[in-house]
This record gives C-alpha cells, sequence and structure tokens, in this order.
C-alpha cells in the first residue's frame, strides 16, 4: 500500500525528518510514536502529500506520490492535528462542500453523508453550526470529511487530542471501526491508545524510525527478552513452590523467574525467556504435573517500551 524509500525533509538548514523508509501493507492499523518534534507530523503530511519532501521516494497503491500528488490524494483521507473545518457552515453543508472538492457526484455524495453520519456518529448535530459544536464533536466531524471519499488509506494526526475519557473511548471505537474498511496511520501522544488500536507501532527520534513492529517485537527488542506471565496451581510450602520455579528454570531459552504473587493455591511467575517459549513452559509444567490457570505474553506497559527506545532523548 505505502512504499518510502529515503524521505528527508528540510526547513531552511534544519533537517525535521530522514532519511525514512518504511513499508506499511493494505489493511494494516500503523501508530507513529515520537517525543515532541521529532518529525511525527512532518512524516503524516508528506505521506498524505500534503507536503513535499526535500528528497526520496514515495509510493502510494503503485502510484509515485511526489510526482502525482493528485492521483494519490483521490485514495487518502486526512485528518491533520487541527480539524480543517469552517466554523461558519453547517456540518452537513460543510460535509457537502469537501465532498464537492473531491468532485464526488452529487447523489453518491449525499449517500456518503448519511453513511460517514452513522459512523462517526455526527447524526445528532448535522444541522448544527460547525461553530457551536464541542471539541469532540469537532474531532469527529474532522474524521468524517476524511472518509468521506471512501479512500484506501486514512491518516489521523492526534485525532484523540484534547478528547475527554469519554470521547477517548468513542474514538478508539471509531478507529477499530475504519480499520474494517482502510489502512490507518495514526500519530498519538496517547500511548495506551496507539496499543489498543494498531496492528504496528513505529517509532520516531530524531527524525529517524528507531523501531518498527508488534507491540510484542518492540517489547522484546527493548527489554531484551520475551517475558511470560503463568499462573500455576502449586502444593503449598516453600518446597512446593520451588520445586515448580525449578521445574520453569529447566525449560530450554528461560532466562529467569520471578515471582509476582504467591497465595495458598497457586504461583504466579513471570519469564524471560529468549523468545516465545509459552508451549515449551505449558508443556513442561504439565507433564510434570502441575495445573496451569493462565499462560499469555506479559504485555509491557507502552510507555516502558516508548522510553526504552528514545531513552536518550527522553533522559
Amino acid at each position: 500500500m505505502i512504499r518510502a524509500e529515503e524521505l528527508v525533509k528540510f526547513f531552511g538548514g534544519r533537517r525535521a525528518l530522514g532519511p525514512v523508509s518504511l513499508e506499511i501493507d493494505r489493511g494494516e492499523a500503523v501508530g507513529v510514536l515520537g517525543l515532541n518534534g521529532v518529525g511525527k507530523t512532518t512524516l503524516l503530511r508528506i505521506l498524505a502529500t500534503a507536503l513535499r519532501p526535500s528528497s526520496g521516494a514515495l509510493f502510494v497503491d503503485g502510484v509515485d506520490a511526489i510526482r502525482d500528488p493528485l492521483q494519490v490524494r483521490r485514495r487518502i483521507g486526512f485528518l491533520p492535528q487541527v480539524p480543517p473545518l469552517y466554523p461558519d457552515m453547517i456540518v452537513e453543508d460543510y460535509l457537502r462542500f469537501a465532498g464537492r472538492l473531491r468532485d464526488m457526484e452529487r447523489s453518491e455524495l449525499e449517500r456518503r453523508i448519511d453513511e460517514v453520519a452513522e459512523v462517526t456518529h455526527i447524526g445528532a448535530v448535522r444541522r448544527e453550526w460547525v461553530r457551536h459544536l464541542s471539541h469532540g464533536y469537532r474531532q469527529r466531524v474532522g474524521v468524517a470529511q476524511a472518509i468521506l471519499h471512501d479512500p484506501d488509506l486514512v491518516i489521523l494526526d492526534e485525532p484523540t487530542h484534547g478528547l475527554d475519557p469519554a470521547q477517548v473511548v468513542e474514538m478508539r471505537g471509531l478507529i477499530r471501526q475504519l480499520k474494517e474498511r482502510h489502512t490507518v496511520i495514526i500519530s498519538s501522544h496517547n500511548l495506551p491508545e496507539i496499543g489498543e488500536t494498531c496492528d504496528r507501532l513505529l517509532v520516531l527520534d530524531a527524525g529517524q524510525v528507531v523501531a518498527m513492529g508488534t507491540e510484542a517485537e518492540l517489547s522484546a527488542r527493548a527489554l531484551g527478552v520475551t517475558r511470560i506471565e503463568v499462573a500455576v496451581r502449586a502444593p503449598s510450602g516453600e518446597d512446593g513452590r520451588a520445586a515448580v520455579i525449578a521445574c520453569v528454570q529447566r525449560v530450554p531459552g528461560v532466562r529467569g523467574v520471578t515471582v509476582e504473587a504467591s497465595q495458598e493455591d497457586g504461583l504466579a511467575l513471570v519469564i524471560d525467556a529468549d523468545g516465545d517459549r509459552r508451549a515449551e513452559v505449558c508443556r513442561g509444567l504439565v507433564e510434570a504435573g502441575y495445573e496451569v490457570v493462565r499462560l499469555d505474553r506479559s504485555r509491557e506497559k507502552l510507555e516502558t517500551i516508548f522510553l526504552q527506545l528514545v531513552g536518550a532523548r527522553a533522559a
């Protein structure tokens, strides 16, 4: 869907981005993370063809986005940090205006206004003036204009910025709906939100991609190990618990075992391994006669992973 090669952007003599190379497949949801000023918005604006790179190549759905940005824009919906709204327009009139700018046929436009109003839950404010909308509704109307022409790619820059907790939950649901029909790229400072809604994460630092992968892959890279959580029904007493720990430690690839919780009838352990050893750990415990009641990869807090990856600047 997207292929970027050595993208670089200078503002005057200052390099704001690059070199950045990346690939995003159709149907993916990718979250862009980074501290303030590392180039997130610059990258998203280039991907949306709203900003021309100083050098490099960008292809969207096989089309050269630098040579033919107008062709690419037909495939893209973009919500910048500040939604591009006109306060002196009524919501549905604004959407009609946005649709006409994209050369949408009248019948198709009216049908799509009804559809996006339902998807973004703005039906109650369709006849309201934009200037009277709350911040949450303005964000929703911004998303509505971005998806009005049913683009293949939707780019959202800080879609949850300034939203209250209830509105964040609503926006999370909306983004999940978008993933069903579109490739989605999201920039956000809300790290848990990114982890909840995105398939892969892209971490920028000093204008360059320092890591890209799933949350589990980034966790393994940041920590140097794969962390596994297991809960076992264990015999009471120190000897019984020590036997369980020894059983886990014998599993090939296990580097360390930490007791997370100890109760009368069970033991919760955190295991550091050189890869995903859940099957081996479960097999070893069951063969030794222990009952495994929970087994999963540990979800390290995304904030911890992020700070590990950009620790130098964060410090």
